[in-house]
């Protein structure tokens, strides 16, 4: 499909640079498979709901992937995106062209990595120094690894070293939050957990090629990049249950949602899962696993709102978000979120 069927003027003043406070005070459009659109807070969403239903979170942990570095007079940013081994990951560097194979960078607190490998997509793998685990090394040398469409209008702060992370958070591995369970609350779990609403996890390591553009003019010409996610067989069990039943399994996130159909067969059948997962979801994809999804407002042109609209029509997701910009919802990671249910 043509790329640019996937665009749409968002104003700038829409783009969310601080959470909504109390998490769950942040706004819903529910957005069902036909007739209006209804504009409600993410607190109805029990009431949305049936009892039986199962809400799928992503347990991943945003680690303070972003670093600043120098190597001699450069100024060297990397950003990790993939865990290669114990001590390598690879990385989106800016000013990557001022490195060579071999080159060391040192990124300050004593933290030092080597350039190994360039890619071909302009990335490297940085291999870092010293025995301490690199997640140690981040947390003494690394910012949270905001969006760009945040990072470019407000300098990374201490609020975000708990905005951007999720009460699922347990699992360090994530270089983007899973911003769709940013809006979850104790208080919220709680209220669906009587009305007879369950809930599981999974984890999906976030890589930052989520925010990547596709400057590809037609899909298929899109190459994404691989994360790693794991499904335990308990949880792949307790799915299918769900199903079997006549009940349904909403996705809380893209992230949940691609690891899902990553993870389930022509038999609709979800199986434990282990492993890098690459799935490119665009219309015309027969959806396997999940009956509805939970998600933020997308970029135009993005391999998310492709996903989206692959869930509930091009057209209708058109609509939906011309009615969210006209109703002033916030956009993106910090931004409101949406009920979509085909």
């Amino acid at each position: 499909m043509r790329v640019d069927l996937f665009d749409f003027a968002l104003p700038t003043d829409l783009i969310a640079l601080r959470p909504a406070r109390p998490r769950d005070a942040a706004r819903l459009l529910h957005v069902p498979g036909e007739g209006p659109f209804a504009d409600l807070g993410v607190r109805d969403l029990p009431g949305l709901l049936r009892k039986g239903d199962v809400l799928v979170f992503n347990d991943t942990r945003v680690i303070p992937a972003q670093l600043e570095g120098t190597r001699g007079e450069a100024r060297i940013g990397a950003t990790l995106h993939k865990r290669v081994d114990l001590r390598r990951w690879q990385a989106f560097v800016r000013n990557g062209r001022r490195l060579r194979s071999g080159d060391a960078i040192d990124f300050g607190a004593g933290v030092m990595a080597l350039a190994e490998t360039l890619h071909d997509d302009g990335s490297w793998t940085l291999a870092f120094g010293g025995d301490e685990p690199v997640e140690v090394l981040l947390e003494r040398a690394g910012r949270m690894p905001l969006p760009p469409y945040i990072a470019g209008k407000r300098p990374t702060d201490a609020d975000d070293r708990h905005d951007y992370q999720t009460m699922f958070a347990a699992r360090d591995g994530a270089v983007a939050a899973p911003t769709a369970a940013l809006h979850f609350t104790p208080g919220l779990l709680a209220a669906l957990a009587e009305a007879g609403i369950g809930h599981e996890t999974l984890t999906l390591h976030v890589g930052a090629g989520t925010f990547l553009p596709v400057k590809a003019d037609d899909t298929q010409d899109h190459a994404m990049h691989a994360e790693w996610g794991r499904i335990e067989p308990d949880v792949a069990d307790r799915l299918n249950a769900v199903r079997a039943r006549g009940n349904r399994v909403i996705a809380v996130g893209t992230t949940s949602l691609r690891l899902l159909e990553s993870a389930a067969g022509e038999d609709r059948v979800v199986r434990p899962f282990a492993g890098d997962t690459a799935i490119f979801i665009t219309p015309g994809y027969r959806f396997r696993a999940i009956d509805g999804l939970m998600t933020n407002f997308h970029l135009p042109r993005s391999t998310l709102f492709m996903l989206v609209s692959a869930l509930m029509g091009l057209d209708r997701m058109q609509a939906a978000y011309a009615h969210a910009i006209a109703q002033r919802y916030r956009f993106y990671s910090y931004g409101d979120a949406s009920l979509l249910l085909p």
